[in-house]
């Protein structure tokens, strides 16, 4: 298909190009990637771990209010990757939801249902053509009652899904590609190996050897369940082990 008659489709969100595409939705996409960040899950046997890349694009900025890691609830956090005011509004969105669902339940949203409803929405904007998607791609972590150590994604388009470890952002592929290896090299790593596993594995990836500064990391734990950042000083040790191990 010519430029010039893809035009004729690509204005709205809600109009279908012959070929079944729908162009607003590739573009968001694409809006994603070109946030240069990229960030990776990794599910281990009590514990999950996000990791993401960290970018002050000012000198004069506080390094510490940048961020793409988020607290959802007190056991649930999640990395967002993507336009940086659409990530601030989906994470008010998520804490709105899972503050509705204590309120009305009684009890914690669990971390499934919570990237369902977070989908929902997305996938709502993808229907209308006054509305303009999210250019976000988020992860959410937690330790699940019934479930154990969960990860689920959810892209701009609407669709989610349950991983054992998945990566966002501009080198998405990269790290997936990565990340299949690092799943079938050794299943149900512990904490520790969880995080360096997944540290080692965004140093592949990027090609460069992080500083502690360089990087966010977070984790949840069967024996500790609240969503929790780790301290520079923490990520220093290990990123000491791993160059030890290297």
């Amino acid at each position: 298909m010519s430029r010039q008659s893809q035009s004729m489709y690509d204005r709205h969100i809600s109009i279908f190009s012959p070929e079944g595409r729908l162009y607003q939705v590739e573009y968001v996409f694409k809006a994603v990637k070109g946030s240069g960040l990229t960030a990776l899950a990794v599910k281990g046997a009590d514990s999950v771990v996000v990791v993401s890349q960290r970018k002050v694009p000012d000198k004069l900025l506080d390094p510490s209010s940048v961020t793409s890691l988020y607290p959802i609830t007190d056991e649930i956090g999640c990395v967002m990757i993507g336009m940086p005011a659409d990530c601030r509004a989906l994470v008010v969105r998520a804490r709105q939801i899972a503050t509705e669902f204590a309120h009305e339940k009684g009890y914690n949203i669990p971390v499934h249902y919570l990237a369902h409803k977070v989908a929902n929405v997305c996938q709502v904007y993808t229907q209308h053509a006054y509305m303009r998607l999210h250019a976000v791609m988020a992860m959410f972590i937690a330790v699940d009652d019934e479930k154990g150590p969960s990860i689920y994604k959810v892209d701009p388009a609407g669709h989610f899904m349950g991983y054992k470890a998945c990566a966002a952002g501009a080198k998405e592929q990269e790290a997936t590609n990565a990340l299949e290896k690092v799943v079938k090299k050794k299943e149900n790593p512990n904490e520790a190996e969880t995080i360096q596993s997944a540290i080692s594995c965004l140093q592949t990836v990027l090609a460069v050897d992080f500083k502690p500064a360089d990087i966010e990391v977070a984790v949840v734990t069967a024996n500790n369940t609240r969503f929790r950042r780790l301290t520079d000083s923490e990520v220093e040790d290990h990123l000491n082990a791993i160059a030890e191990k290297d």
